[in-house]
C-alpha cells in the first residue's frame, strides 16, 4: 500500500522543500561582507535584544566586532551577547554613575579618528538613559553619530498592545515618590495619545493604581517579559489590572501602555458641581488640576470656571 509523504514540521505543506540552507548561506555571505569593510570614524549607537539573543541584527554584530572600542552599562550583561555571537571586544563603563568622567574619553576617542561602539544592557541606547549629552556633545564637536536600529521595549510594547499607535509619548520611569508622581500623571492627563511608561516589578501594582486615580478608568496594557518565552499582554482597565497586579511577584522591567482618554462631552454644571465641593477644601489652582484630570477637560476651561465661582463665593461672604 502506498503512502503519502507528510511535511515535516518545518516543511512548508506546497511541496517546497525548506529553504534554511540557502537562508544560512546568504546570512552568513552579508555578515561576511560586512565584517570586511571597512568602520568608519564615529560614534556607533547600537541597539541590543531585550530578552531573545536572536533579535541582533547582521548590522549590529559587525560593527560590535570592528569598532575601536565598546561601551556599555554594564560589562557582566553584555558580555552574555558578546559571547553568543564569539565577539572578543574589550568593553568599558558608560553610565549615569560615570559619565561625567568618561564623557571627555570617549570624545578624545572620537577626536583621534577611531570608532565608538554604545550599547545598554537592553534595547536601543538613549532610550530613558543618560547617552544623549554623549551624543549632543560628539556632535557639537562635529563627529559623526549613526544609529544602528534594533529591539525596543517601549515599540515592542507598543505595536502588541492593542492601543493606538498613531500618536503615542514616552513617559519613561515615573517619580517613585508620591507627589512628584501624581504630579507627573496630571501633567500627562491632556496628552493625546497613548502613554508608553516604564515601571519596576514592585511598584507596579502602586503605579497603576496612581495611574487610575489621575487619569481616570482608561484601557491599558502591561507589557512583561518582552521577546522572552513567557511574555505576556495583560489587558483590561488601570483600576482593574491595578487589582490584577496586586500581591503579584514580578520580574524584569516590565512596559505599561495607557489609552487615550475616551472623547466626552462634559456640561458646565457637572463642572461646577465638582469645583463646588473641590474649593472648599482647596485652593482655586489645585482645585481646577484636580477636576480637570478627574474630569478629562481642558485645565484653563475649569479654572475660569473656578475662579469665577470663587469671586461670586466671596462677594457673597461680604
Amino acid at each position: 500500500m502506498s503512502r503519502t509523504k507528510l511535511p515535516e514540521a518545518n516543511e512548508p505543506s506546497t511541496g517546497i522543500r525548506p529553504s534554511r540552507h540557502a537562508v544560512a548561506e546568504r546570512v552568513a555571505d552579508e555578515l561576511d561582507g560586512r565584517l570586511l569593510e571597512s568602520l568608519a570614524p564615529g560614534l556607533y549607537l547600537v541597539a541590543t535584544p531585550i530578552g531573545n539573543l536572536a533579535d541582533i541584527s547582521l548590522r549590529a554584530l559587525a560593527v560590535l566586532v570592528r569598532a575601536g572600542r565598546v561601551y556599555c552599562e554594564d560589562t557582566r550583561q553584555s558580555a552574555k551577547l558578546l559571547q553568543r555571537y564569539g565577539i572578543q571586544q574589550r568593553m568599558e563603563t558608560y553610565h549615569e554613575h560615570n559619565a561625567e568622567r568618561e564623557r571627555p574619553r570617549i570624545l578624545d576617542t572620537l577626536a583621534r579618528g577611531q570608532s565608538v561602539a554604545l550599547i545598554s544592557d537592553a534595547g536601543t541606547p538613549l532610550i530613558s538613559d543618560p547617552g544623549y549629552k554623549l551624543v549632543r556633545d560628539a556632535a557639537e564637536a562635529g563627529h559623526a553619530v549613526y544609529a544602528v536600529p534594533g529591539a525596543s521595549a517601549v515599540f515592542a510594547g507598543l505595536v502588541g498592545s492593542g492601543l493606538p499607535t498613531d500618536s503615542f509619548h514616552f513617559v519613561g520611569f515615573l517619580p517613585p515618590k508620591g507627589g512628584a508622581r501624581q504630579g507627573r500623571i496630571a501633567a500627562l492627563a491632556s496628552i493625546p495619545g497613548t502613554l508608553v511608561l516604564f515601571e519596576g516589578p514592585t511598584r507596579l501594582a502602586a503605579c497603576l493604581a496612581d495611574l487610575a486615580n489621575g487619569l481616570g478608568e482608561r484601557p491599558a496594557v502591561v507589557a512583561r517579559e518582552l521577546t522572552k518565552i513567557n511574555e505576556c499582554y495583560a489587558r483590561g482597565g488601570l483600576a482593574s489590572l491595578a487589582a490584577w497586579a496586586q500581591g503579584q511577584d514580578f520580574r524584569g522591567e516590565i512596559v505599561v501602555l495607557v489609552g487615550p482618554r475616551g472623547v466626552v462631552e462634559v456640561g458646565d454644571c457637572a463642572i461646577a458641581e465638582a469645583l463646588e465641593t473641590a474649593l472648599a477644601g482647596s485652593s482655586v489652582r489645585d482645585a481646577s488640576t484636580e477636576i480637570a484630570v478627574r474630569l478629562g477637560v481642558p485645565r484653563r476651561r475649569v479654572y475660569d470656571m473656578a475662579v469665577a465661582m470663587s469671586e461670586k463665593m466671596r462677594s457673597e461672604g461680604e
